[in-house]
């Protein structure tokens, strides 16, 4: 069995605007879909990202560079991800689909590579 990672995108002002009960109706959701995940065995790991901090590392000349971010005032932002269990492609498309962040991001959809 495959494994494939859904990388949550968004907009660092998605959920900007929402009152106290909306954002706990969203927490709902993920929880519930996650659960459903983690109960039929497909769910192996995901994480919700923190909203503030990070660090970007690269390799410029042999040195390595280290810089705060991704800021605010980026585009978009990884919030998260989450890991699965599937036989093929159309498998974890079909999980994917049900994604509750569809409604406020994109989710991008990697197969795993495996052999380490």
């Amino acid at each position: 069995m495959a494994q494939y990672m859904l990388i949550l995108h968004d907009a660092p002002t998605a959920m900007e605007g929402l009152s106290p009960e909306e954002i706990q109706s969203v927490i709902a959701k993920y929880s519930a879909w996650r659960d459903s995940l983690a109960s039929s065995g497909i769910l192996v790991d995901g994480n919700k990202l923190k909203d503030d901090g990070g660090k970007k590392l690269s390799n410029e000349n042999g040195r390595i560079s280290i810089t705060d971010g991704p800021f605010s005032e980026a585009k978009e932002v990884i919030g998260g991800y989450f890991i699965v269990n599937a036989p093929n492609y159309d498998a974890a498309i079909e999980i994917t689909k049900a994604c509750p962040h569809l409604d406020y991001g994109r989710v991008e959809l990697r197969e795993v590579d495996l052999v380490c």
